[in-house]
């Protein structure tokens, strides 16, 4: 089973409408309640629960224009305009990009309920990890709904029917967590440390998550237990060299805990974002380089350019910040053929994101959708740095605390710390932003730790994100909105 191609039954189950998520059997389908006759059904159902992850690269994009570390950026202000209006914090109930967090999400969570609501049906060996693995996924999507919209639809028995929607309000958030905490502890039980397959969820990753799930409850003491265990587990380390960690050659590493798939020969088109298996966000991210050799790197659409803030917050010597930023006059000082297009003139900044760059390589179809670049949703830096947070802000041992933060900042060529209470609770959120910067989580750092002031045009509704207008109107109008939208 490939985790980077999906089968044919993977791609009927794909064939779901781009327009509605809960359409999930179109007329004159095939009956699926003959499906799961044997292990290898099992297997192909799975294969499409995975294949849902390649839709969060817009969590990548979005996590960060949400933030203070970058911009919008594109061809003109106007560009990908639900984009804009998020970088710009005037979204709206009608913001396309949020319709698709939902729906993408959704759509993840219906498939893991097609394998929930046959899971008695056929017996053989090796089915608990299929379901754990299949409730680690669901658990993943669900606490992706959560963080951009809080209180949550939570189906968890069957598949999504529009008639399920128009009789199920939204679940508070807390009881949402209840229902993954439960979900992850089942899988952690029956998932290995080690997988055969790059990319399939391992019992570290299903305690990594766990434990962030319980961070952004403050429930420091559970998540200071929970990524314990996956520090003292023996499985991960920090890579070495902080600028190798991002190569497509340096894919799946020891430090990847979780690490998405994306592949770049089979190609795509801007019609059906979901029908792509590379990595999207990629090639928006990317310089629009016109001319010159820029090698090893290729053309993009210069989406979500650092600020120079972020680029001067990094001290001079940390080896983090050359390998997280592009800084586009030295690089053209180096290399003065070069010629790019500036774009978007009001959010250049002169950078761009290095961690999630195109490089050129024999992709197919569309060259800015197919890129292989995986995305390392979770690391062991993460970990450690959820870890020592954890520590801290719970008052439990600011000790170990100080030498999880220590053993990133060493990793950077930094000097250790020696701070503790309040003052080493700053410096483990600084961390966070110099390590995982580029990487999708600043905003919703920012939110869950109240730390907001710097972002642009904030208001406290901006917490949380909307919930599609279209959605609420599809459920007949039983959700309420998030307040100030």
């Amino acid at each position: 089973m490939s985790i980077k191609k999906i089968t044919a039954f993977v791609l009927i189950l794909a064939c779901m409408s781009c327009e509605d998520y809960l359409e999930i059997l179109p007329e004159g389908q095939e009956n699926t309640e003959n499906y799961f006759n044997s292990q290898s059904d099992y297997e192909d159902a799975l294969v499409g629960v995975y294949d849902l992850l390649s839709t969060t690269y817009l969590h990548n994009l979005l996590g960060e224009i949400a933030s203070d570390n970058s911009l919008c950026g594109g061809e003109s202000p106007t560009d990908v305009l639900d984009w804009q209006q998020i970088d710009d914090m005037t979204h709206t109930p009608d913001n396309g990009a949020l319709r698709s967090v939902f729906q993408f999400m959704y759509a993840g969570i219906s498939r893991a309920n097609y394998i929930v609501e046959f899971q008695d049906k056929t017996d053989f060996e090796g089915k608990d990890q299929i379901l754990a693995e299949n409730l680690f996924l669901r658990s993943y999507y669900y606490f992706e709904l959560v963080k951009f919209f809080g209180d949550v639809p939570l189906y968890t028995e069957s598949r999504i029917s529009i008639e399920g929607s128009q009789s199920i309000d939204r679940t508070p958030k807390a009881e949402v967590y209840a229902q993954l905490e439960a979900d992850l502890q089942t899988a952690i039980d029956n998932l290995p440390w080690q997988q055969g397959q790059s990319g399939r969820a391992t019992k570290g990753a299903a305690l990594a998550l766990l434990g962030k799930i319980y961070l952004y409850q403050d429930k420091f003491e559970e998540a200071a237990i929970t990524l314990d265990q996956v520090i003292n587990s023996g499985q991960y380390q920090l890579v070495e060299d902080f600028g190798t960690i991002f190569l497509n050659s340096n894919e799946n590493n020891i430090e990847s805990v979780f690490e998405i798939q994306y592949f770049g020969g089979e190609g795509g088109g801007f019609d059906c974002f979901q029908c792509v298996e590379g990595n999207i966000a990629v090639g928006f991210m990317g310089p629009r380089f016109t001319g010159g050799n820029f090698s090893p790197f290729t053309s993009g659409f210069s989406f979500n350019p650092p600020t120079e803030e972020l680029y001067n917050a990094y001290a001079t010597n940390d080896e983090r910040r050359d390998a997280t930023i592009l800084n586009m006059d030295e690089f053209v000082a180096e290399r003065p053929d070069v010629t790019f297009n500036l774009g978007n003139t009001i959010d250049y900044t002169g950078y761009y994101n290095k961690k999630y760059i195109p490089y050129a390589e024999a992709n197919s179809g569309d060259v800015n959708l197919t890129h292989s670049n995986n995305y390392r949703a979770i690391r062991y830096s993460d970990v450690l740095l959820m870890a020592a947070e954890a520590f801290n802000r719970g008052g439990i041992n600011d000790i170990k605390a100080r030498n999880y933060v220590n053993l990133v900042r060493v990793r950077a060529g930094l000097d250790e710390i020696q701070t503790s209470g309040a003052n080493l609770t700053q410096d483990i959120y600084s961390e966070r932003r110099l390590e995982l910067a580029g990487e999708g989580h600043r905003f919703f750092d920012q939110v869950r730790t109240g730390q907001t002031n710097s972002i642009p045009n904030f208001s406290p509704k901006n917490v949380l994100f909307p919930i599609p207008r279209i959605e609420i109107e599809l459920a007949g109008n039983r959700w309420e909105q998030n307040a100030g939208y």
